[in-house]
């Protein structure tokens, strides 16, 4: 009989997790239909869809449900009661640092202009506005953040890192979010990887926006109702600010929505952790979590329970 089961979505995760302690039982469960065993001691549930199905673990004994993204918003709510959770702490900040400096880069470099140009067969030189020298604020300072702020150091820029609180972190002087109305007129680019949720909903609002710039560039790779849309949409349609976005509110963005059209705008589809780093490190994290759960040892990133 196995000592430890473990359930995971999908087989091409049961084939990375490679060989596991003896007494380990892995049972490939997409979650599509009723539980196939009545105890669990691990359930990882599929990627991007977990909110749709996590009312299948109602009436389940499960030691932990291990989540594949960071953000765990909203699982609170929906998650059957008495059971721990635990997000993706260590997969996706790497994969999500390198989307928002590609997107910073892009947006100050126009690519996008000659990616169109490109496809017009046209030769199309721009002068852009450089990376390099510009003051960059860093809402946000988790594990994303500090993944950005690592990759941005060869970029020769002026960095500022803002948190819910101020403090220092390992010789990082973080300001508080009290301070963004003193610290907005000299940013010239915002990088955002808050958390969502109704404590930063809105809080790059008309305001905040206004205070920025002219010219500034926001980057969004946390949540989409971090940002007012309709503000933003303003802001961006009079020239203002410009935008680059791996989340929007709403999301999907809809056919017809102005962002997508308007001048200033690079969208992408919520992909900041969908790269080829993230299947080892999802991999890694579990076999953690059964090495812990096998000694008795408390699992890694539990946030609820």
């Amino acid at each position: 009989m196995s000592s430890l089961v473990v359930s995971v979505p999908t087989q091409q995760l049961a084939d990375d997790l490679g060989s596991l302690p003896g007494g380990v039982e892995v049972i490939v469960w997409p979650m599509d239909a009723a539980a196939p065993r009545e105890q669990f001691d691990m359930v990882v549930p599929p990627y991007m869809s977990m909110a749709k199905v996590l009312e299948r673990l109602d009436g389940v004994d499960v030691g932990l449900v291990q989540g594949q993204s960071i953000g765990y918003e909203g699982v609170a709510d929906i998650l059957p009661a008495g059971l721990r959770f635990a997000n993706a702490s260590s997969v996706h900040e790497a994969s999500t640092a390198e989307l928002a400096v590609a997107l910073t880069l892009a947006a100050q470099r126009r690519i996008p202009n000659f990616v169109r140009a490109q496809e017009r067969e046209e030769w199309a030189p721009e002068f852009a506005e450089s990376l390099a020298d510009r003051r960059v604020l860093l809402l946000g300072y988790g594990g994303v953040g500090k993944a950005i702020a690592a990759r941005l150091v060869g970029f020769e820029v002026e960095i500022t890192a803002v948190a819910s609180r101020a403090r220092d972190e390992d010789g990082v002087p973080v300001r508080g979010v009290d301070e963004l109305p003193a610290l907005l007129p000299t940013a010239e680019i915002v990088i955002v990887s808050l958390p969502g949720g109704d404590a930063t909903r809105h809080l790059v609002d008309d305001a905040f926006l206004a205070a920025l710039p002219d010219g500034a560039l926001v980057v969004n790779v946390g949540r989409g109702p971090i940002i007012d849309t309709d503000a933003l949409v303003d802001h961006v349609g009079r020239g203002r600010i410009r935008a680059a976005l791996d989340v929007t509110d709403p999301e999907p963005l809809p056919a017809g929505h102005p962002l997508w059209s308007l001048p200033g705008v690079l969208i992408a589809p919520h992909v900041g952790g969908a790269s080829s780093a993230m299947r080892p490190r999802v991999a890694r994290l579990v076999k953690a979590q059964i090495e812990r759960l096998m000694a008795g040892d408390e699992p890694l990133n539990v946030v609820i329970g």
